[in-house]
C-alpha cells in the first residue's frame, strides 16, 4: 500500500514585522540587563572576594544554553587574569570531576537552578571542599540554596515571543559573567600588557608586545656616516642601506644629525655640490630619537605626530644603536 506524502504545513504569518520584532527583542534584553544591574548587591561583592582569595582555578559549568554561556564566561575569565576553564557536568560525573581540587571555585549556571546534572555533582564538590558560586534565575532553587554565594540572574520575560527559547535569560547571565570578569580584572590591576600576553597572536598582542628592538635595523643594515663624510659618499651609504636616510654621528658614535631623501631634494634645489660638501654642513640637527625598549606602537605614534617615516634608535647615552622606518612597522603588522 502506498501512502501519499504528507503535505508541508504552511508557515504561520507573523503579525509583527521583522524589524519591529527584532527591535522588541533588543529592547527586552537591554531592559533585563539594566534591571540586573540595579539588583546587584553584596552577594556580588562576596563572589569577587571569594575568587580573589582562590588559590586554584575557577571551573565554570552548565548544561545546554547555560553551558554555552558558561564556556564563554570561562574564556573571558581566563583572558583577563583569572585562571579558568569550562567543564560539562555530564563529563564531571564520568571522571572529569577529578580535575577539580579543594583550592578551586566552581561557578554553576542554571536558569531554573534545578538542573539534575548540576545537582548531582554538588554534594561531591562540597565533600572535596571546593567553593560553589551559582548564577540562577531562581533564588529559592535547590542550586541557589546549596551555594556558598548565589548571584541572581533572573529575568521577568524572555525575548522569544513564545516565551520558550532562552534569550533574555542567557544574555543576562552572560552580562553578569562579564561584570564578574571585568571587576576581577580591575581588582587584580590587570593591565593592557597583561591582556596582550594572553593574546600574542592578535593585533593587540603585536601592538603591545613588539618592542622597537625587535624590528629595528642594526649593524651592517644601519646607514651611518661621520660628520666629515662627503655628501656623495653619504648618498652611496643611503643607497646601499635602502632606508631613505643616513644617521650622522661623531667620533664617539653619538648622533649629531640626520640626512634624508627630502633633504637631498632640497639640497639639489639650492645647487649644493655633492662632491665637496660635507655631511656636517648639510645635515639636519636634533633628529627624532626613540629608545630600543619602547613599544613599537610608540614609534608609530611619534612618526605620525611629526609626519616622518624614520626614527633613529639610541641608548641611554644617546649612542646610535639602530633605526626603524614605517615599512618595518608595516611588515611587523604593528600599523
Amino acid at each position: 500500500m502506498e501512502f501519499a506524502p504528507l503535505a508541508k504545513a504552511a508557515p504561520v504569518k507573523s503579525l509583527t514585522s521583522p524589524l519591529e520584532l527584532a527591535r522588541d527583542v533588543l529592547r527586552i534584553e537591554a531592559r533585563e540587563v539594566e534591571a540586573l544591574a540595579e539588583r546587584l548587591d553584596h552577594h556580588f561583592t562576596q563572589a569577587v572576594a571569594l575568587i580573589l582569595q582562590c588559590r586554584g582555578r575557577v571551573v565554570v559549568t552548565g548544561v545546554g544554553k547555560s553551558g554555552h554561556i558558561g564556556s564563554k564566561i570561562a574564556a573571558t575569565l581566563a583572558s583577563t587574569g583569572t585562571p579558568s576553564f569550562f567543564m560539562h557536568p555530564g563529563d564531571a560525573s564520568h571522571g572529569d570531576l577529578g580535575m577539580i581540587t579543594a583550592d578551586d571555585i566552581v561557578i554553576a549556571l542554571s536558569n531554573s537552578g534545578e538542573s539534575d546534572e548540576l545537582l548531582a555533582i554538588v554534594p561531591l564538590l562540597k565533600r572535596m571542599g571546593a567553593k560553589l558560586i551559582s548564577m540562577t534565575g531562581n533564588t529559592q532553587s535547590a542550586l541557589a540554596k546549596q551555594s556558598d554565594v548565589h548571584l541572581d540572574a533572573a529575568v521577568s520575560q524572555e525575548a522569544c515571543p513564545l516565551g520558550l527559547a532562552p534569550t533574555a535569560s542567557t544574555t543576562a547571565t552572560l552580562a553578569l559573567g562579564d561584570a564578574l570578569a571585568v571587576t576581577l580584572l580591575d581588582q587584580r590591576g590587570f593591565s593592557a600588557e597583561d591582556f596582550a600576553r594572553s593574546h600574542p597572536g592578535g593585533n593587540l598582542g603585536r601592538r603591545l608586545l613588539v618592542l622597537v628592538s625587535d624590528i629595528m635595523r642594526t649593524g651592517q643594515d644601519l646607514p651611518v656616516v661621520s660628520t666629515t663624510t662627503s655628501l656623495s659618499q653619504g648618498l652611496l651609504e643611503m643607497s646601499r642601506k635602502g632606508l631613505g636616510m643616513t644617521a650622522v654621528v661623531d667620533a664617539n658614535n653619538r648622533i649629531v644629525g640626520i640626512f634624508t631623501d627630502g633633504d637631498l631634494r632640497r639640497a639639489f634645489e639650492q645647487g649644493v655640490d655633492v662632491r665637496v660638501t660635507m655631511m656636517q654642513n648639510i645635515m639636519r640637527t636634533q633628529p627624532l630619537r626613540i629608545q630600543p625598549d619602547k613599544l613599537a606602537v610608540e614609534a608609530v605614534e611619534l612618526m605620525e605626530h611629526h609626519k616622518v617615516n624614520v626614527l633613529l634608535v639610541v641608548d641611554q647615552q644617546d649612542n646610535l644603536v639602530g633605526a626603524i622606518n614605517m615599512h618595518d612597522l608595516l611588515i611587523a603588522k604593528v600599523v
